[in-house]
């Protein structure tokens, strides 16, 4: 994307790992880039790095559980930086817990971030896309766990696949609007997210710390864990008119660990 060609991104949880690599390239691409994340000192730290791309950035504080914090963020976005083009949800968080185990207090926690803030990411950015009588592109955080379950992480697995769901609906929702909606699904990130999970899986199981991360890229064919930016390319990909004839797809980007 030409750098001349204003265009304006959302990014939730852009303050570390995935959301911090997606904004990166986002400006690479030459959009000027909203974040949006509840640890303001990260997303400080994130829109130094996308200005010193030569664009623009404008951070926001925001729950993504909270329907009002994720209009609020879109309404700040297209205010202080002129326009709005691309939302991409994606904020999430892991869960490691038996089926069994599972508790409401968690259940909870987990769907209304990642699902309802994903459902209220593709109202607030219809909803705007519509008031500015313009089409637009919504990019949601999937998983290779929302197209194969794994245990102890079936509760995780449950809200990505809900996610592939919303991106299905919401496609055929919107399309006649111009608006485009897709997902993106990761495998093994190394990212806090995997440390955590690797511990937690330590946990429960007794495996060693790390053994579990080891066993899940030992079986990725490219025969390494993935990055941020293996996952900002699809995301770019997406953001971009390439892809302004996709809609309601789900791609794996994982190197090779699930095959759909």
């Amino acid at each position: 994307m030409s750098k001349t060609t204003r265009k304006v991104a959302l990014v939730t949880g852009a303050g570390q790992g995935i959301g911090r690599g997606i904004a990166l390239r986002l400006a690479r691409d030459g959009m000027h880039v909203a974040l949006v994340d509840l640890k303001e000192d990260k997303t400080r730290l994130v829109a130094e790095e996308v200005r010193a791309l030569g664009v623009e950035a404008a951070t926001f504080r925001a729950d993504v559980s909270r329907r009002e914090d994720v209009f609020a963020a879109v309404e700040h976005a297209e205010k202080a930086l002129g326009g709005f083009d691309v939302m991409v949800n994606n904020a999430g968080i892991a869960s490691v817990q038996s089926i069994e185990a599972a508790t409401p207090e968690e259940v909870e926690r987990i769907f209304k971030i990642n699902v309802e803030g994903v459902l209220w990411g593709i109202q607030a950015a219809a909803a705007k896309f519509k008031a500015r009588k313009q089409g637009g592109k919504i990019i949601n955080a999937a998983s290779i766990a929302g197209h194969e379950a794994f245990p102890l992480l079936g509760v995780y697995s449950a809200t990505k696949f809900a996610v592939r769901a919303l991106t299905q609906a919401a496609a055929k929702e919107f399309a006649s609007a111009g608006i485009t909606v897709n997902a993106y699904c990761p495998g093994v990130v190394g990212t806090d997210m995997w440390v955590e999970i690797d511990q937690r899986m330590a946990q429960i199981t007794g495996a060693a710390i790390g053994e579990t991360y080891d066993k899940f890229v030992g079986g990725i064919a490219l025969g390494r864990a993935e990055t941020p930016e293996d996952v900002a390319g699809l995301v770019s990909f997406l953001a971009s008119p390439d892809a302004d004839y996709m809609t309601g797809q789900a791609p794996l980007i994982d190197g090779g660990l699930v095959y759909r």
